[in-house]
């Protein structure tokens, strides 16, 4: 339908995803020019259409929507054609669900023998677990990552809806991963994510420290195993922060006399990077000491020039005015058919030969007539029965 031409032109998905991993997951091979399908029903429309209309349009953008009644068996017979003339299918559903309306793998791959299916799910699709609740929380906690993250002294805090798109992401990479497979051989294959087991990727190294020297590394706040100082530091203004990383003993000059204090590094406390780490407290206090005198704009351009790593801690206004992100265009305008003009984030990469497909998202069921009139041959008037009898809105 769309005139964009992107890496993955030709290619269809049939997307049954819902919450927030699933459609980011869709999202990123709409960016890359495939064609997806966004499913839904007006009992079941997406939870985020539902909730946070924002980050529907930003997670849902250049799809198209068809609504069906799934609880009806002409609107599974509708499913079922989509799925033919799609390459893959996307779903987020508890365990269970896809089979119950007779859409698991084996009977899809009955009508579409070279399907790719991807299930995303907090545990996967095996048992013991598989048939948990789970919400982004979830994910972190049971993959580890918030036992690691906050202070020593502090609760576990949870990463919420990062949790998700890294998740979608990695769900992404496996569905361009089995249509590479696909290309080579022609056959299609089932993809099982588990987004809990993403997390744990995400933490390998803590992981591998255990099974090694049986250690349970704990949370740390922003200290570093071996680089000091490595934090994030008050500046002047309201709620204003610096992060900074030192790793060499060569940075840790620079940021010395940057900071006017060359005497600095011929101080023992100091001196090499282990006695750095070892008194990093009295380090801290006496880089924020120099912070505070200054915004973290003007630290980023003091430290930047001296070779060290620093960079603002940003807000969100911060981000959608720097100069930087936008001299990459990842921040664009969209314009919507109810809202008007909307301003959306685009992909974190820039291809040389082709483009981004950033059209806005789709109305609920705004596509039907495209999809079941020119993608599945129905005539108006089949059309017009199949709404009569609800199958479809």
């Amino acid at each position: 339908m769309s005139i964009y031409r992107g890496p993955l032109d030709g290619i269809r998905v049939a997307d049954f995803t819902t919450g927030l991993a699933g459609p980011f997951s869709t999202q990123i091979l709409t960016w890359l020019g495939a064609e997806v399908i966004k499913i839904e029903s007006m009992e079941h429309s997406s939870l985020l259409r539902q909730t946070t209309e924002a980050r529907f349009i930003n997670t849902n953008l250049a799809k198209l929507s068809t609504t069906i009644n799934l609880t009806r068996p002409e609107g599974l017979d509708l499913a079922r054609r989509i799925i033919t003339v799609s390459d893959v299918l996307a779903e987020s559903f508890r365990p269970g669900v896809m089979t119950g309306f007779g859409l698991d793998y084996e009977a899809v791959r009955k009508i579409k023998p070279d399907i790719i299916m991807i299930s995303l799910s907090g545990f996967g699709q095996t048992p013991p677990e598989g048939h948990y609740r789970t919400w982004a929380s979830i994910f972190g906690g049971m993959g580890g990552l918030t036992h690691l993250t906050g202070y020593p002294d502090g609760i576990p805090c949870n990463e919420r809806g990062t949790n998700d798109t890294r998740g979608g992401q990695y769900a992404a990479f496996a569905v361009l991963t089995a249509l590479c497979y696909r290309m080579r051989t022609g056959q299609g294959q089932y993809l099982d994510l588990a987004v809990r087991d993403v997390i744990c990727c995400h933490i390998g190294d803590v992981l591998l420290d255990y099974t090694m020297n049986l250690r349970d590394r704990g949370r740390r706040g922003n200290l570093d195993d071996r680089m000091s100082p490595h934090n994030c530091y008050r500046c002047k203004g309201d709620d204003k922060w610096i992060s900074i990383a030192v790793a060499t003993d060569d940075e840790w000059r620079s940021l010395c006399k940057a900071m006017g204090m060359t005497e600095l590094p011929e101080n023992r406390r100091f001196a090499d990077a282990r006695d750095r780490w070892q008194n990093q407290d009295e380090l801290d206090r006496i880089i924020t000491a120099w912070t505070l005198n200054h915004t973290h704009y003007e630290i980023m351009e003091i430290l930047q020039a001296a070779n060290v790593a620093a960079v603002p801690s940003l807000n969100c206004e911060e981000i959608y005015n720097d100069r930087h992100l936008k001299s990459r265009g990842f921040v664009k305008e969209v314009e919507h058919p109810e809202r008007g003009k909307q301003v959306v984030t685009g992909p974190p990469w820039i291809l040389s030969a082709t483009e981004t497909n950033l059209d806005t998202s789709p109305l609920m069921g705004q596509h039907n007539d495209y999809i079941f009139g020119d993608l599945l041959g129905l005539s108006k008037h089949e059309i017009s029965k199949l709404r009569e009898d609800q199958a479809i809105y």
